[in-house]
């Protein structure tokens, strides 16, 4: 059997990966820029106008393929896990933490990531990057929600991993230990919050919010993408 033929996205996907590798050299130096760019071109041996298709916006497109090469070898570990006898908070926290450990040698490009981002004209792009983080976790434990949940897990996540990116970063400690005790912490805060939703549901308040205002909230349905389209990409 003659071998598949490659797709443009095929060889796009391969320019990203070489690149994105290549740029770790340089950004610690250059931060997330067209000159870390232009360097990790060369380095990397790639042809010029693969690399165009590949980042059309320079260096924000290189910065957020690196956040989401992450995501994806995240996904990929934690597809590779059994979580079968572990408490569903237990498995959030679990994810967070991998994305993390994984993030660890490059850990001074991360810090340029948050800098880079931070910016107002590239926060919309940060943003849409931690969105997407949360999106992966979620996917990665199986979430099946379709209403308005798809939505507020996402939100609630992206701030508890806003949080502890940051702890991290400033985290000295042997193995990062105290990032783990963090992350423990942040989610049990929020599964407490969800235990406080579920009883204000069953209330009679919560029953009274149902039936009025909470109807527009129930029709409300995550968003539903081609098969070839990333959610976030």
């Amino acid at each position: 059997m003659a071998p598949k033929k490659k797709t443009e996205t095929d060889h796009i996907a391969e320019t990203t990966e070489k690149v994105v590798l290549a740029a770790l050299d340089h950004v610690v130096f250059d931060g997330w820029s067209d000159a870390t760019l232009a360097a990790a071109i060369t380095d990397s041996g790639v042809d010029a106008g693969l690399a165009k298709l590949a980042f059309p916006r320079g260096a924000t497109d290189l910065a957020l393929a690196f956040h989401y090469r992450g995501d994806a070898e995240m996904q990929r570990a934690m597809a590779a896990l059994d979580l079968e006898n572990m408490r569903y908070s237990a498995r959030v926290a679990k994810a967070v933490s991998l994305r993390l450990e994984l993030a660890a040698p490059n850990k001074e490009a991360v810090r340029r990531g948050i800098t880079y981002f931070s910016l107002p004209i590239h926060a919309a792009d940060g943003a849409r990057a931690v969105w997407h983080t949360a999106d992966a976790i979620w996917n990665a434990l199986g979430d099946t929600s379709r209403d308005i949940n798809w939505y507020t897990k996402r939100m609630t996540l992206s701030a508890v991993y806003s949080s502890c990116v940051l702890f991290w970063l400033g985290d000295e400690s042997a193995g990062h230990d105290d990032t783990e005790a963090f992350i423990d912490r942040r989610i049990e805060n929020v599964m407490q919050f969800e235990k406080t939703k579920a009883k204000f549901k069953k209330s009679a308040l919560g029953k009274a919010f149902a039936a009025g205002p909470g109807k527009f909230f129930a029709t409300v349905k995550a968003p539903v993408w081609p098969d070839d389209i990333h959610p976030q990409d």
